[in-house]
Parts: structure tokens; C-alpha cells; sequence
């Protein structure tokens, strides 16, 4: 089976000028005398790909002497090692899943023998045509092979697919959103712009002068695209996402659905680059949004890892140990948190509604997260849906219970909605955010090309609207897999039951993740149900164009974790990975992969390759500089049966039942009126308190 792959990546790293098929010539951009920085890392990154090739390939052994040679060097030994090791765990899991897996051993021949018998294309254009993307597709990446061309069909199986029909919709759905729903939301927070002089920040002196000392920290912590404090104000996402939630809410008083008075509570998660700045973060929204003119019908909480490790310590773990006899708990909870990757605050984000509900709020039923990118159109939403943000909360589908298209019972304890891109929202709301693609696929898209199927899952779920027959919102309605990180939330009631958490290994699809850690529990299945019509319009390319182009290369190389990341989870919470696999695809699922390791590393060196030929050298260099040593951190992390990721989960797994068990203690005491319960909630209380900003 080796010498099939060896043969398949031959016919497509091939010089056109050789005639047959290629993506990419690999032997172009191999040049082992260039000594510039760039040069060097575009030939350790082309040697690669030229060793995994057939030993016939004429640049075979210049390729691994060059990269045996470096591997020995102090600037590019990581580099070389990293790629060195791709080749020999490539071959290692392809001949394990070939024996274990028949059927893609058939495929993997069948891919080989086409390539092999396939007629020279007449021109360059037709080297690389969708048939051959469609076989390659067919061995690195199933998930996207028959949706060029049936769109429609496919859109319609995905959506019977996601059918779920109800056995009984909510009886006591949400009725008062503004005082029942916990809204939260993440904010990443870094240190001011090097570029910018201190009077260009519009601080207080006293904050300059602590961020002058927090500068002297080593950074802890990494973010795609973090806000940097004292960043003008029209590029502040937080300001941005708290203003359009007090428009909305503004409208909802203007509508009738809001009475006088009624005040909304908005939880944000702080997630910092340099721990610091932990307690200078408050401080800084409060003077941000005080200069932006405050809010008014607001309160927001601000939670840094400082707050969280306060509850932990002096709420938490104390009750934990007097009602569950847990004197470990302290170290158990911290899986309540909100530094690191973003599984970490997208738990705590949810979890803390229950925190709210059992110890500072008993009417907070729910919690609904919103990215500060995003805001409700609320007239549009009138206009094209008939309702409003908060009328659609109300709806009895949130809570309902049915059973899906294979029989399972579900539970609709999720409520999931869906994004417009400020571009489109002239079109309309229902314009799709990522609709399908129609470019020729770039060289690491004939290996992995989640575009795709995320168009399609985009489609079929989240555009579906509930209007006559049995699709009709009552009868039956759709069950949502792909979600975005904003516009989700979660009842209470199944929060507490459930119990589902991200871990916090996850850095990527955070949301998508969220779901997957009860999927295989046994019993009715937690789920997202789609509300139709339940769009944010999603507004980050028009306000922060830049941060999207500083995260360019994070992003990339978190997707690539992604895969390893997802394919090793899913191994862990199911015995038939495949099963569960099959449940989510074919977006979600097509980062569950049969060969992560291969289908990463082959993608991160044609992404690479890529970036060079289009002459983005510098760009190139910093992807392989920084991804590098992050893949082979995420392999080693995901190796093994017993993985560090397993343990991990485990433990995280833990940890939640040690926090809901802790609360469900504490509320019984509290309907007893035990004097520890209540001065718990006391402690509660005050740590809240602290937490809010002071706008008046």
C-alpha cells in the first residue's frame, strides 16, 4: 500500500513539462544551495514532499541527504526533524489503516491505478479538473466527493438527515428573555500596539502606567486576533458587540417586548495574553465604554481567570468539600476558567449560567452567547421573519423532545442560529455566509477542502426555514451540528442534566466541539435545534480587517490541529468512531479523519508550497516557523491509546461533575436554609458584585 501512496503523491508533485496529472512540482521549489532564510525553509518543505514520493523520483536522494543534513543544524533542526518524522509517521498510519480498513485500501489502489492510466491532459488548465479532485477527495478527504454538481440533492439528504420529528414541544418555553437569559460573551485582550505612543492610547495615566509593567512580562498566552488595549475605538469589538446589544435591547422597549425598568445581564469572559493584565481588565472596559458614552440598560460582569480562580477557591471547592466530601476539589475545578484555548471560555461561558441560576439569580433559565463581531439586525429581522431577537427566544422548540432520522431520541436543549455578512445582508438574511465555492481548488484543497461541506451544511442547516408540511416548525424542525461560536445557547435544565463541556485542548471549532462530549452518552441525545429566522448579521470584515490579516497564519495552522485534535476526541468518546463520525458529517465530521496525520501534514506542505509560489515568501517562512512546532507538539499530544488528550479529557470530565454536583448540593441546602449554603451564596454574592462594571 506504501508504494500506492508513494505513486499518488509522484503523480501529483510531477513537473507539468513531464506530462499526466500534477498539482504541484514539488522539484521547482527544491533548491539545496540557497541560503537565505526563505529559501531554505520552501527546500526543507519541498524536500519532504519529494521523500514521501516514489524512490524513482529524480531528486529522491538529494531530497532526504538535504534533509538528513539539517536535521543536525542548530537554526533548522526542529524544522527538519518535523518533516523527517511527517514522512515516517505518514507511512506508518497509512499501512495501519490500510490493513485494518479494506475499503480504503481499495480506494487508495483504485486512486493509484487512475492517476496511473489517466490520458495527458491537453492543456494545463485540465491537469487539475474536478474528476481528479473528486478521486483524490475519495482517499484523503470522503466528506467532500458528490456535492460539485448535486448541490441540491445533497442539500435536500442533509436536511431529511437532520430531521427531527416532535414528540413534544416546551410547555414552559422562555416568555420574559430579558430577565430569564444569561447573555455572555468572550473578549481577548492583549498589550497596545508597539506602533502606538503612549498619549495615542486615550488611557488613564494610571493604567499606562501598569501596562508599563505588565510589558516587562514574558506574553503566556496566544489569541488569533486579541483586541489591543487602547486600540481606537471603531476597532474595539467589545465596544462594537455591547453598543449593538443595547441597540437591540433598545428596540425590544420600543416593541412592547421589554417592560419598563427591566435591566439585561451580559457575562463576559476576559482571556488575556500576559497574566498581568489580569487585573488591570476592568479597569480598562470601564474607561473604554465610559468614553464611548457607557450603556444603559446593561449590566455586564467581567470574569478574568483571577475572578474564576476567586470562586473556585472560596465558593466552589468549599462546597464541594462539605457536601461531596471532595477535599481535592480545588484542583478538579480548575476546568473553570477562561485563559488558554478557547474550549476553556466557551465551557465557562456556558457553565456559568448555572452558577447564576442556583446562587445569584433563580429566574436565569438559559444562556445565549453572542460574538461581539455580530449584532441583532432587528428590523430586518421584523421585516423578513416576523419577529423580533428576543421573540424568537420564545419560541416551544427550545426544550421540545423528538426523535431524529435513525429513530434516537433528542432532546432540544440547545438553540442554535444562524450568520449574514454585513455585505449581504442587502440581499437578504437568509444569504448564506459561506455559500459554495466555485474556484479551482488550491493544491492542499485536493487533500482537505472543508470549504465544501461547509457550504453545504451552511445551506441545508442553517438556512432551512420552517413554512407548510411537515417541515413546518411544530410537527418537525431541523437538528443543528454545525454551529457557530455566537448565536448559541442552552437551557438550564439541561446544562445541569447533561452536562456538556469543551474541553480545553480545543483551540478550534470550540463550539462544534461542545456537543460532541455527550454525544455517545447513553439515553436521549442532547441537540441543537435551528430556529429559523434566529440571524446575527456577522460585521467583523467591516470593522477589523486588519486583525483578520494579523491571524491569517494562526487560524490556518489551528484548522490543521483541528483535524488531529477532532479525530483523536472523537476515538476517545465512541468505541465506533465511525458511527459517530457518520452523525456528523459531513462538516463537522470531516475533521474526523481516518489519516490525520497524513492528511495534515500533506496539507500544511502544499499550503506552504503554495504560499511560496505565489510569491509570498516571508508569509511562507512564518507558516512553517510557527506551524511546525505546534503539529508536532498537537501528535505528540494525541499519540497513544492512552494519550495525553485522553487523560486530559478525563480529567476535564471530571472536573465538570465535581461543578454540577457541587451546585445541585448546594441548592438542596439552600431550599433548607442551611447557614453554610447561605453564606456561600453571601460569598457568591460579593464575588459578583466585584465582577460588574462600574458605568454609572
Amino acid at each position: 500500500m506504501l508504494d500506492q501512496l508513494r505513486s499518488v503523491l509522484s503523480a501529483f508533485c510531477q513537473s507539468q513539462a513531464q506530462g499526466g496529472f500534477s498539482i504541484f512540482n514539488a522539484a521547482g521549489q527544491f533548491d539545496d544551495q540557497r541560503t537565505d532564510k526563505e529559501g531554505i525553509a520552501r527546500a526543507l518543505n519541498a524536500a519532504f514532499l519529494i521523500t514521501l514520493c516514489d524512490e524513482q523520483h529524480r531528486l529522491f536522494r538529494q531530497a532526504s541527504d538535504f534533509l538528513a543534513r539539517r536535521k543536525n543544524s542548530p537554526e533548522w533542526g526542529e524544522i527538519a526533524k518535523f518533516y523527517l518524522n511527517g514522512v515516517e509517521l505518514v507511512c506508518q498510519e497509512i499501512e495501519t489503516v490500510c490493513k485494518n480498513n479494506p475499503d480504503f485500501s481499495d480506494r487508495l489502489g483504485s486512486l493509484s491505478q487512475w492517476l496511473a492510466n489517466r490520458e495527458s491532459p491537453r492543456t494545463a488548465e485540465q491537469a487539475a479538473d474536478e474528476q481528479t479532485a473528486e478521486k483524490l477527495w475519495s482517499v484523503f478527504f470522503p466528506e467532500a466527493t458528490g456535492i460539485r454538481g448535486h448541490e441540491k440533492t445533497r442539500v435536500e439528504a442533509l436536511r431529511k438527515k437532520r430531521t427531527v420529528t416532535i414528540t413534544e414541544l416546551n410547555p414552559a418555553p422562555i416568555t420574559n428573555p430579558a430577565q430569564q437569559l444569561l447573555f455572555t460573551s468572550n473578549v481577548l485582550l492583549t498589550m497596545p500596539s508597539t506602533k502606538a505612543s503612549p498619549h495615542e492610547l486615550g488611557l488613564s495615566a494610571d493604567l499606562k502606567e501598569k501596562l508599563r509593567r505588565v510589558a516587562e512580562e514574558p506574553q503566556a498566552f496566544w489569541y488569533d486576533h486579541p483586541i489591543q488595549m487602547g486600540v481606537e475605538p471603531p476597532k474595539n469589538e467589545v465596544l462594537y458587540g455591547l453598543r449593538g446589544l443595547q441597540t437591540a435591547f433598545d428596540f425590544e422597549r420600543q416593541r412592547g417586548t421589554v417592560s419598563a425598568g427591566t435591566r439585561l445581564t451580559c457575562v463576559l469572559s476576559v482571556s488575556v495574553t500576559h497574566r498581568g493584565l489580569h487585573g488591570i481588565a476592568r479597569k480598562y472596559l470601564e474607561e473604554e465604554l465610559a468614553r464611548a458614552g457607557g450603556l444603559k440598560d446593561i449590566d455586564v460582569y467581567v470574569f478574568t481567570e483571577a475572578d474564576t480562580q476567586r470562586l473556585v477557591d472560596e465558593v466552589l471547592a468549599p462546597a464541594a468539600d462539605r457536601y461531596l466530601g471532595r477535599s481535592d476539589a480545588t484542583e478538579a475545578l480548575g476546568v473553570f476558567g477562561v485563559d488558554g484555548k478557547y474550549g476553556r471560555h466557551y465551557s465557562f461561558l456556558k457553565a456559568m449560567a448555572a452558577f447564576w441560576n442556583v446562587l445569584i439569580q433563580p429566574e436565569v433559565c438559559a444562556t445565549f452567547k453572542i460574538d461581539l463581531d455580530q449584532v441583532f439586525p432587528q428590523e430586518e429581522l421584523v421585516e423578513q421573519t416576523g419577529a423580533s431577537a428576543f421573540e424568537h427566544f420564545r419560541t416551544p422548540l427550545w426544550g421540545a423532545r423528538g426523535t431524529d432520522s435513525n429513530g434516537q431520541a433528542v432532546e432540544l436543549g440547545m438553540i442554535a442560529g444562524a450568520l449574514v455578512n454585513a455585505h449581504d445582508i442587502g440581499k437578504s438574511l437568509f444569504t448564506p455566509d459561506v455559500p459554495f465555492p466555485r474556484n479551482a481548488a488550491s493544491p492542499d484543497e485536493y487533500v482537505f477542502f472543508s470549504l465544501l461541506p461547509q457550504a453545504l451544511s451552511t445551506e441545508a442547516e442553517m438556512l432551512t426555514r420552517y413554512t407548510t408540511g411537515k417541515l413546518d416548525g411544530t410537527k418537525a424542525c431541523i437538528q443543528r451540528i454545525h454551529v457557530t461560536g455566537g448565536t448559541t445557547g442552552i437551557l438550564v435544565e439541561h446544562l445541569r442534566r447533561f452536562r456538556p463541556f469543551t474541553p480545553s485542548f480545543i483551540g478550534r471549532a470550540e463550539d462544534q466541539a461542545y456537543v460532541l462530549s455527550v454525544f455517545a452518552n447513553p439515553g436521549p441525545r442532547l441537540a441543537y435545534v435551528h430556529k429559523a429566522g434566529l440571524i446575527m448579521r456577522h460585521d467583523k470584515e467591516a470593522f477589523a480587517q486588519e486583525s483578520i490579516q494579523r491571524a491569517y497564519v494562526g487560524k490556518l495552522i489551528g484548522d490543521y490541529l483541528r483535524i488531529l485534535y477532532f479525530s483523536a476526541y472523537a476515538a476517545v468518546l465512541a468505541d465506533d468512531m465511525g458511527k459517530l463520525k457518520d452523525a456528523v458529517d459531513p462538516f463537522t465530521g470531516g475533521f474526523i479523519s481516518r489519516i490525520p496525520t497524513t492528511v495534515v501534514y500533506l496539507r500544511f506542505a502544499l499550503k506552504a508550497a503554495a504560499l511560496f509560489a505565489e510569491d509570498h515568501a516571508e508569509q511562507g517562512l512564518e507558516f512553517i516557523a510557527t506551524g511546525a512546532p505546534r503539529i508536532t507538539g498537537a501528535v505528540d499530544f494525541v499519540a497513544g491509546k492512552n494519550s495525553m488528550l485522553k487523560q486530559q479529557y478525563e480529567k476535564e470530565r471530571l472536573g465538570w461533575r465535581v461543578y454540577y454536583d457541587a451546585l445541585a448540593a448546594v441548592e438542596k441546602a439552600l431550599e433548607k436554609r442551611e447557614d453554610f449554603a447561605l453564606a456561600l451564596r453571601k460569598q457568591a454574592g460579593e464575588h459578583i458584585d466585584r465582577c460588574r462594571l462600574r458605568l454609572d
